[in-house]
């Protein structure tokens, strides 16, 4: 790939050209080059879900590295014609002129925006290291494999309290730390009434020993053993392409979109944690086919609609047929 900045004609303008190669970017690329379209993929390399070493709760994928899905999908759509393409988008212009930071600009007539969202963990020491490790979040995600272990839930978002309850599911020895949350009378009568321990005191550090979690040590002195551990990070949408095309947010602060991920915005459709937080690899995915059989139909319509324009402007332009005469026709 050149170092110039160009641009595509006409003639080489993609249908689509989708950003991120997640899950959701991956499975509309598959589906709109199997519909014919021209696509290209961008993608940084940076996928969510790296510190994992499985991903569960995908049928007939359940269980296997996320690095592995993403090479297997890759190779998958480049079979189909798709253009990968390793770089960062930089911004889109309306039209749709995709720049990539140091490198071309790309035309397309649509966009799919699949840039997923960061994490951001709370500053204890050890939260960084132990992050998908034995230091977890979604237990569809990972519950099952840590089932009847010692569970520490770190409070430190106001959701943290619902994780606990929900986590008492997956394991009988379960302890909320709320470190910073002022817990409601309510909340402490849920929680104990559901099993779940609670240890008051902000939290210290995360023990660790012998590149394992041993446990949650509190400001007071004090440590409670623990084998693993969940944390509600704050999830931030990498949704700056989003927005810089106009696309309106709802009242949480993420990009509205429909069922098949269209925007406010004309041509832009978002898909996977972009779009909405709580999605599962297996979401993401089923969200960028959905979103890839819009965009398809959305293209269509547009080809119809061109193809109509041009029938009519030749039929305009052509000279009227003589009729026959009398002679001619015997």
């Amino acid at each position: 790939m050149s170092d110039m900045t160009s641009v595509a004609t006409n003639d080489s303008m993609y249908d689509v050209v989708v950003v991120g190669a997640g899950a959701a970017g991956l499975n509309a690329a598959l589906v709109l080059a199997r519909s014919r379209r021209r696509v290209a993929v961008v993608d940084a390399g940076e996928p969510r879900n790296a510190p994992s070493a499985h991903m569960q709760g995908f049928l007939s994928r359940d269980g296997m590295d996320p690095a592995a899905l993403l090479e297997v999908g890759r190779a998958e759509v480049a079979g189909y014609g798709v253009e990968l393409i390793k770089g960062q988008v930089d911004h889109i212009d309306p039209g749709f002129l995709v720049h990539l930071a140091g490198g071309p600009v790309l035309q397309a007539r649509r966009v799919l925006v699949s840039t997923g969202l960061r994490d951001e963990l709370p500053e204890i020491p050890g939260v960084r290291e132990r992050w998908g490790k034995d230091l977890l979040h979604c237990p569809y995600c990972h519950g099952y494999e840590v089932r009847d272990q010692p569970i520490g839930v770190l409070g430190t978002q106001p959701g943290a309290v619902y994780h606990a309850l929900l986590l008492r599911q997956w394991s009988d020895d379960v302890v909320f730390f709320p470190h910073t949350l002022d817990l409601t009378g309510d909340e402490r009568e849920r929680l104990s009434a559901r099993g779940v321990r609670i240890a008051d005191g902000v939290i210290k550090r995360l023990v660790v020993d012998e590149d394992r979690l041993r446990g949650v040590e509190l400001a007071e002195g004090h440590g409670v053993p623990r084998s693993v551990a969940f944390v509600v990070p704050r999830m931030v949408p990498r949704d700056a392409l989003l927005t810089g095309l106009g696309c309106e947010k709802n009242e949480n602060g993420w990009v509205t979109a429909d069922a098949s991920g269209r925007t406010s915005a004309f041509g832009v459709w978002a898909a996977g944690n972009v779009a909405d937080p709580r999605a599962l690899v297996v979401t993401a995915a089923g969200m960028g086919s959905a979103a890839a059989f819009a965009i398809n139909h959305n293209l269509v319509e547009e080809d119809v609609e061109r193809a109509v324009e041009d029938h009519r402007a030749a039929d305009a332009t052509s000279p009227p047929v003589a009729p026959l005469s009398p002679a001619s026709s015997r």
